[in-house]
């Protein structure tokens, strides 16, 4: 028994099932394993075979249980009830039987009509919980980033405290293998750029310009923006499917448990990792665009490879081509502590980390195209 966290686990008896809890069950504690009492008691199709025989709940371990507990504990009896189970609870003493008592007590239907309000107030309500829910994603991301920060302070006080082996591993599987796809992705949009654009540049006679098109676009905006997208929706997931995992298996608070920082062994590597690794595939990514589009233009509008290189070298200046190597670290962080986050806040069940995987990819890649917005506007405002 693990002090300090509300725990419950289920068994098979001879003649259904037992519901054991443990620890503290109080509104701090007990929101984790709602969802997961809501699951097995949710309906008679849902509901386990054995939890619809004689089902005991067992508080003998609980240490503390407060009204949130007492209502989760009563829920659950009533659910399997509802599911055909006949329900006791053992082990209460009499406050916690008082207090369950209480919540049995307290729960009637409500025949009033909640106030809904107008539709204005609907719409100002639901636009007020988006931006308080911004709010405190971009706080939990900046607190996230200030941890991995000071660890990676520490690892530079301390170089011996890096986990070389761990950032190497992580390098080859969100950089080496994510070479192929990348490649072909980039190559294929600059080849349908050229394309598009040579069509429609050959109206004005000007699809000579279709070079400058695609040497632009792909150095300085689109191959990071590409590359990042592929990489939050292939390493951020994956970020989030493992750490979720670990969370689930309790492994992380093994961690603690060991006296190790989850941040320093399983978040800092995977940031680091990242950082390294996504300006290699932009670089990638950039010269995989321009064959694309070197391809196309070759066979398009019979521009040779000597021809479109000298195109090329005249239309991207120097800062063309950092722009898009700029940006790449700092979306490479943001992926990371999005995926890493996500992971932290998986709570006990599978259904969670599909819930967070999914989270996890549409966060990071609203937040890399919001970021890649801000930068092309910061280097266009200072002419750059």
């Amino acid at each position: 028994m693990t002090s300090g966290l509300a725990r419950f686990e289920t068994q098979e008896t001879a003649d259904g099932g037992q519901i054991n809890l443990s620890g503290p069950w109080t509104v701090r504690n007990v929101g984790e394993h709602d969802a997961a009492l809501r699951a097995i008691a949710s309906s008679v199709s849902n509901t386990p075979r054995h939890m619809q025989g004689r089902v005991v709940i067992d508080l003998s371990e609980v240490t503390t249980l407060d009204t949130a507990g007492a209502w989760i504990v009563h829920r659950t009896q009533r659910d399997l009830t509802d599911a055909g189970a006949d329900v006791q609870i053992s082990g209460a003493n009499a406050t916690q039987s008082g207090l369950i008592e209480l919540a049995r007590e307290s729960d009637q239907p409500c025949d009033v009509e909640p106030d809904r309000g107008t539709v204005l107030e609907a719409i100002a309500e639901r636009m007020g919980r988006a931006v308080v829910m911004l709010v405190s994603e971009f706080l939990a991301m900046l607190n996230m980033v200030g941890l991995v920060m000071a660890v990676i302070g520490r690892i530079i006080v301390r170089p011996r405290t890096l986990r070389l082996t761990s950032v190497v591993s992580q390098m080859e599987r969100v950089g080496l293998d994510a070479v192929p796809i990348v490649a072909l992705l980039t190559f294929l949009i600059g080849a349908v750029l050229a394309q598009q654009g040579a069509s429609q540049l050959k109206l004005f006679g000007a699809e000579v310009y279709t070079v400058n098109l695609v040497a632009i676009s792909m150095l300085r905006e689109l191959a990071v923006l590409i590359t990042a997208i592929i990489v939050a929706g292939r390493s951020g997931s994956a970020f989030t499917a493992e750490i979720g995992s670990m969370k689930v298996r309790e492994e992380i608070d093994a961690m603690r448990t060991l006296g190790m920082d989850p941040i320093a062994v399983l978040v800092a590597p995977r940031v680091i990792a990242l950082v390294l690794m996504l300006p290699v595939l932009t670089f990638i990514a950039d010269i995989m665009g321009l064959l694309g589009g070197g391809v196309v233009t070759y066979f398009a509008l019979d521009i040779s490879p000597q021809i479109y290189l000298q195109r090329v070298d005249v239309a991207v200046a120097s800062n063309t081509f950092f722009v898009g190597l700029i940006k790449a670290p700092f979306l490479a962080i943001a992926i990371a502590v999005i995926g890493c986050l996500e992971g932290m806040r998986v709570t006990g069940s599978a259904e969670s980390v599909g819930e967070r995987t999914t989270s996890s990819v549409v966060k990071a890649i609203f937040t890399v195209i919001v970021l890649n917005a801000l930068f092309a506007i910061f280097f266009t405002a200072v002419g750059y």
